[in-house]
């Protein structure tokens, strides 16, 4: 009987070293400790390594070497290359710095990147060059096929993926496992899916709006001749079988690895097992992927805690929920800040994480990545009054009473949290009730002490990703961009904060939010 396993790592986010970035405390997460468990499998199995995308982006780590040496290709290939990657799948994300860094990337890896279903539209062909690869191990051949969510028009720039086609990831899927198994004939059969899953794995009842960003339910029903599916993108920890196909999906930013084994005799797959190997308080750095990136890591260290500017108050976060049930004198910079920059007369944002510290008394770098973790930019949009109170109603949905008490709906913590997905505004003036029906939420809203007229056309800056309906805003999809500001939010805030060398909390407070 012959055994070999396949690791797999899926939106690691730039997470090298077990640290946050927002402090020093060490943390059950990054991939020098993932690299530990994977060299403990590889002592007693036959390995392939893979990687499902979202691994350049998300991190201070990426954005450094990213935006301030961005000559030098990401060291997360130091370290990917160290631990001896068989493939990488390309991830939505590993294109928020543009096309020239990630062919820079690519160029500087050991190993493919796959993505068969992103078309260059002059050649018809993948962009990536090979949509899949043929492994041996243990005498057994294994085709690893690489697909990527086809979402992806619908958050990044235009200008980003120029020329390019994203192909329905379902479709490709099919097309190209019928290929792979008629010409290539392989014993093991393993799609891997920068995507995640749409429907209730155990009862295929849907669990988010049908807009074909994650398929993994569909891939499973309508795919014949996959026996192993990997998936990512929605950072959940999944290890199962849907419609006979094993599927698994580790987390994020190495908190975890996947693990399938698989045993073959000699015709055909004995068993497929899976299992989630958790990074705990425990598990060790693996010492040479730390000493790799050891001289990065200090350049990055020591550029997050340069002091650009002071606060004359208290601009800090102690409660997110309190945020967004009341606002803060934090997301009033950062409207304020999108307003100035933009010329627009409205704005709005999120909280984008439950971890977000607000400003201390020193700002430094360190502060305004922990804060602001997307490389997003900004662009304005023309929308309708209408369109206005749908968006501020789609927000409301991230509400629910409990037991009298106002509380996170479980649709913006599952599959996954979503808190991005809720906006605070600025330019407006509006109550949120609760109790009210779903839909039927916003009980005011005023524009310069008027009601809103919503037959009339306004200004709205926003980031790219709620611009391009992004979090299921599709109010917003297809409206006309008034201006288009294509400077990371991470550098426009802080060019204003050395610029203002001392910022002054406004506490002014633009919404309610009512039971």
């Amino acid at each position: 009987m012959k055994r070999f396993s396949i690791c797999v790592t899926s939106d690691v986010h730039g997470y090298i070293m077990p640290n946050n970035y927002r402090n020093q405390q060490e943390e059950a997460m990054g991939l020098a400790k993932t690299a530990s468990i994977i060299k403990e499998i590889r002592k007693n199995n036959h390995t392939i390594l893979i990687d499902n995308g979202d691994f350049i982006q998300g991190s201070p780590f990426t954005y450094y070497f990213a935006k301030k040496v961005s000559d030098r290709p990401s060291p997360m290939m130091k370290a990917a290359n160290l631990l001896g990657y068989d493939a990488a799948i390309i991830g939505n994300h590993e294109f928020n710095y543009g096309m020239p860094y990630l062919h820079h990337t690519i160029e500087a890896s050991n190993f493919p990147w796959l993505s068969a279903n992103i078309i260059r539209n002059a050649t018809g062909k993948p962009v990536f060059g090979q949509p899949y690869i043929i492994k041996e191990i243990a005498n057994v051949r294994v085709a690893i096929l690489g697909t990527t969510t086809h979402y992806i028009p619908n958050w990044e720039d235009p200008k980003t993926i120029d020329g390019l086609s994203f192909e329905d990831a379902c479709q490709s899927i099919k097309k190209w496992v019928a290929h792979i198994k008629e010409t290539e004939a392989p014993d093991v059969m393993v799609v891997c899916y920068h995507g995640g899953f749409e429907c209730d794995l155990s009862t295929g009842e849907p669990t988010e709006a049908c807009t074909g960003e994650n398929q993994g339910y569909q891939i499973c029903e309508m795919v014949k001749g996959i026996d192993i599916l990997i998936t990512g993108h929605q950072h959940r920890y999944l290890a199962d079988v849907v419609n006979g196909v094993t599927v698994i999906q580790p987390g994020s930013n190495g908190q975890a690895l996947g693990e399938i084994v698989v045993t073959y005799d000699e015709e055909k797959i004995d068993s497929i097992s899976t299992a989630i190997h958790y990074v705990g308080e425990q598990t060790t750095i693996d010492t040479q992927t730390r000493e790799v990136i050891a001289e990065e890591e200090r350049e990055v260290q020591q550029f997050l805690d340069q002091t650009i500017a002071t606060v004359e108050g208290d601009m800090e976060i102690q409660d997110p929920m309190v945020v967004r049930k009341q606002g803060h004198p934090f997301i009033n910079y950062i409207n304020a800040l999108q307003m100035r920059v933009s010329n627009a007369p409205i704005s709005c944002t999120a909280l984008f994480h439950d971890q977000s510290p607000g400003f201390p008394k020193q700002i430094t770098m360190r502060d305004i990545v922990a804060n602001y973790i997307y490389p997003n930019t900004l662009k304005v949009l023309r929308v309708t009054g209408q369109d206005i109170k749908a968006a501020l109603e789609k927000s409301a949905t991230y509400f629910t009473l409990e037991n009298e008490k106002i509380a996170v709906n479980p649709d913006f913590l599952n599959p996954k949290p979503q808190p991005y997905n809720y906006d605070m505004w600025q330019g407006i003036d509006y109550q949120i009730k609760v109790s009210k029906p779903i839909g039927d939420r916003v009980v005011k809203l005023t524009y310069q002490g008027e009601p809103l007229a919503l037959d009339q056309y306004y200004h709205v800056v926003m980031n790219n990703y709620r611009a391009s309906g992004g979090g299921d805003y599709q109010m917003f999809q297809q409206k006309e961009v008034v201006k288009d500001i294509p400077v990371d939010m991470t550098e426009l805030i802080t060019d204003d904060l050395v610029k203002q060398g001392m910022i002054r909390p406004d506490p002014t407070k633009h919404f309610e939010i009512l039971r």
